[in-house]
């Protein structure tokens, strides 16, 4: 009987605890609005705490910004939530979504505050039900969606130094070897970061920073295709970020891994500039920072296609063909418009011959007030 006790006493207990873990802050999302369009409401900067969204809603906005409507599953309470985050109107969504998730880390809000773009953006981001979450997009034809997912291999000493001027920085190469310089970037507190290519750690760090930035450049390339395109779809910029856990993982100060997230900062400021000058501002940015890896939670958002007959159950098929020829066709055709032409002609004239005779006295209805007992 004790032993019933204590087992009814432990699973109550559990069960007023585990809601209280499952509320709890398990990322953060950085939602980044348009420098020239307003597509989500302006938060408020009295707020010192974040407010708190679910995943699920994050996942259930991406259609929604993206110009489609948002899942049938989506309930009362969360959708009042995505009306405080996004603008009501629905003519006015960016149909451009770049979304991108950072392993590693919960967030970018220590050294975001003298940043214009991401001071008043942050969000607490919190799992609700499965730790996945599926953006339900429809058919393939409506939308584009491109990857951010594809690692470079192999770079040139160019390249780095192309994104060193990208990100306002410089690089040093090494006489002796290819791709084995000295990477230097000032931060907004003029400190200066120096990334070793020699290390391994810090290689593959700038390796995936370079990655994000070329596969930005390439993205661009394929918007300006799609615009040039009468179909004119929707895109879905997408992919993630694992270069943090990286510099974590190597032996060295922790100094270098918060250095990498100053970095990562300053990247992610210049490549959402560049899409927003791209993409003329119709471009919204979602930014989502989790302390999990890859390795051990695997892709957090994952689109899927959800295509309708919606289009084709509108379309109205004749079962049974007319047994007619195209000469009879154009006859009927030919002979109704030629009999709507002369009722219009006569009905003309025989109103302007009656304006132009119409006796000018004060007892015709033109001219005088009828009243009606």
């Amino acid at each position: 009987m004790e032993f019933s006790v204590s087992v009814i006493c432990t699973i109550l207990f559990f069960s007023f605890l585990y809601p209280q873990v499952r509320c709890e802050a398990s990322g953060s999302v950085f939602l980044l609005d348009s420098s020239t369009h307003q597509f989500l409401r302006a938060r408020s900067s009295s707020s010192h705490e974040n407010p708190s969204i679910s995943l699920q809603e994050v996942g259930a906005a991406v259609p929604i910004l993206l110009g489609f409507a948002p899942p049938s599953t989506l309930s009362a309470s969360s959708s009042s939530k995505l009306n405080e985050v996004l603008v009501p109107n629905p003519f006015n969504r960016p149909r451009a979504v770049f979304l991108l998730e950072v392993n590693g880390i919960k967030g970018l809000e220590s050294i975001a505050h003298d940043n214009t773009m991401f001071s008043k953006s942050s969000w607490d981001a919190n799992f609700i039900g499965s730790d996945k979450v599926d953006i339900q997009l429809p058919g393939e034809n409506d939308i584009s969606v491109f990857s951010f997912d594809e690692q470079l291999e192999v770079f040139t000493d160019k390249e780095i130094d192309d994104f060193s001027s990208l990100i306002g920085g410089s690089y040093a190469p090494d006489a002796l070897e290819p791709v084995n310089g000295v990477l230097t970037i000032p931060l907004a507190n003029a400190a200066l970061v120096n990334l070793h290519m020699s290390k391994k750690e810090e290689r593959k760090f700038v390796m995936g920073l370079l990655s994000l930035a070329q596969n930005v450049k390439r993205a661009v390339q394929m918007h300006h295709e799609i615009s040039q395109s009468t179909l004119s779809p929707a895109e879905l910029l997408t992919g993630s970020f694992n270069g943090i856990k990286v510099l974590q993982e190597q032996g060295e100060a922790e100094s270098v891994a918060q250095h990498g997230v100053e970095l990562l900062l300053v990247t992610l400021t210049k490549i959402f500039g560049s899409l927003q000058e791209a993409y003329k501002g119709q471009i919204v940015g979602i930014i989502y920072c989790q302390t999990a890896t890859p390795q051990e939670s695997g892709k957090t958002f994952n689109a899927v296609f959800t295509p309708s007959d919606y289009r084709k159950a509108r379309w109205l098929e004749e079962e049974n063909a007319l047994n007619t020829t195209f000469a009879e066709v154009a006859l009927v055709r030919t002979t109704l418009a030629w009999i709507t032409g002369i009722l219009l002609l006569v009905s003309t004239l025989m109103g302007t011959c009656y304006l132009l005779y119409m006796p000018i006295t004060r007892d015709t209805l033109l001219y005088s007030n009828v009243k009606l007992d």
